[in-house]
């Protein structure tokens, strides 16, 4: 089970600021790209605003989404299409998780979670497993949210796990009671599951 650091009424400047030092560590020591996933959903967007701001080598950062709902990237749903739309003018490499195959190695995996459990598009109705095989799945949510009625491609377990460090940023009571019982080892949802495989370290901010 993941030892999990949790930092409480993280405003998004805040966190901006500890993305920007884990990035700047990582381009630090070495040469060559740094490969981090994000998020979709709409917490994750200001962050990144704040985020490239920094003074940081943005043409060595490469960026995977951690799940796309498949619609075209101009598609208001299409996060691989917001993510594009901030990263590349600052130099960085957005990639589109349809025509990839081959899943790096991450420097930090930042991931958020459904009320449910979920995290990228690994709803509790996929049965996400630690031993999958798969690098990148395609599935459909069930019931599928209303707000996004689309199917998805996703990051498996074992791909986000195959990281530096894992980071969550939590919004509300409820996801942070599930997040809570997960870290127990009180459920089985996607976000237990990924916990309970976790051996990098994990923050999550509330």
């Amino acid at each position: 089970m993941a030892d999990v650091n949790i930092i409480e009424n993280a405003g998004d400047a805040q966190i901006a600021q500890w993305l920007e030092t884990k990035l700047g560590a990582a381009l630090d020591a070495r040469e060559g790209p740094v490969t981090i996933t994000v998020p979709g959903g709409s917490t994750p967007f200001p962050i990144i605003a704040k985020l490239l701001e920094a003074d940081l080598d943005w043409s060595r950062l490469v960026v995977w989404p951690g799940d796309d709902r498949i619609v075209p990237e101009d598609h208001e749903a299409s996060n691989t299409g917001k993510l594009r739309a901030l990263f590349e003018p600052a130099g960085a490499e957005v990639v589109t998780l349809t025509i990839m195959e081959q899943v790096p190695h991450f420097d930090l995996a930042w991931l958020g979670m459904g009320a449910d459990g979920h995290i990228a598009s690994l709803f509790p109705n996929t049965d996400p497993k630690l031993d999958e095989e798969r690098r990148i799945i395609r599935l459909t949510p069930d019931p599928l949210p209303p707000e996004a009625p689309f199917d998805r491609i996703s990051l498996t377990l074992p791909a986000l796990l195959d990281s530096e460090e894992i980071a969550f940023v939590i919004r509300g009571d409820d996801k942070r009671a599930v997040f809570e019982d997960a870290v127990g080892g009180k459920s089985d949802l996607p976000v237990a599951r990924l916990l309970s495989g976790a051996k990098q370290p994990v923050t999550c901010f509330t």
